[in-house]
């Protein structure tokens, strides 16, 4: 199922995002991360969109997508996405998968799903505070040593990228 909308970017320190519209959020299977195909300018991708804690989605545009698709900051731009089939594994920092390895955890890690390892990874990176982050770490180990398989009671639906962030919403002017 194909989902189409128009955006307009976003500018953040360094950053160009893409924000959902509402209508188009809602037709995603899910209110957390969602990875979506997708097309812009003829030009395909592949996007991991976050939620915004308010009920939508955004995503952040590469620089090369920006520059291939011939997009300018000033225009509004059409896309056209749908659910990815594959999650792509993410980029896991140093510190998680030391603390992994030092507790001989890696076969359980091994063993856990693609999209479960993001769901980990937003859990962990939540928080700007690094004591807290080491206290995620160590939960982390503690549950996948205990059997778990994804973080309990966290709420995916929150934004978990603490630089764009407040109290799990995504702080960004659309007209920025």
């Amino acid at each position: 199922m194909s989902i189409h909308f128009i955006a307009s970017l976003s500018r953040s320190p360094g950053r160009k995002l893409i924000k959902l519209p509402i209508e188009a959020s809602e037709l995603l299977p899910s209110r957390g991360m969602v990875v979506v195909n997708g097309m812009v300018n003829k030009v395909p991708f592949t996007g991991l969109l976050e939620p915004d804690g308010r009920g939508s989605h955004w995503f952040e545009m590469e620089d090369s997508l920006y520059e291939n698709a011939g997009l300018s900051m000033d225009a509004p731009i059409s896309f056209e996405i749908e659910p990815a089939a594959k999650w792509p594994e993410p980029e896991m920092p140093k510190d998680i998968m030391d603390a992994f390895e030092q507790a001989g955890l890696l076969s359980e890690w091994n063993q856990v799903t693609t999209k479960a390892h993001w769901e980990w990874l937003r859990f962990i990176r939540s928080t700007e505070n690094p004591v807290t982050r080491a206290k995620r770490i160590d939960v982390a180990c503690s549950k996948l040593q205990k059997g778990d398989r994804r973080p309990c009671c966290f709420d995916t639906s929150r934004c978990t990228v603490p630089e764009l962030a407040k109290s799990g919403k995504l702080m960004i002017d659309q007209d920025s």
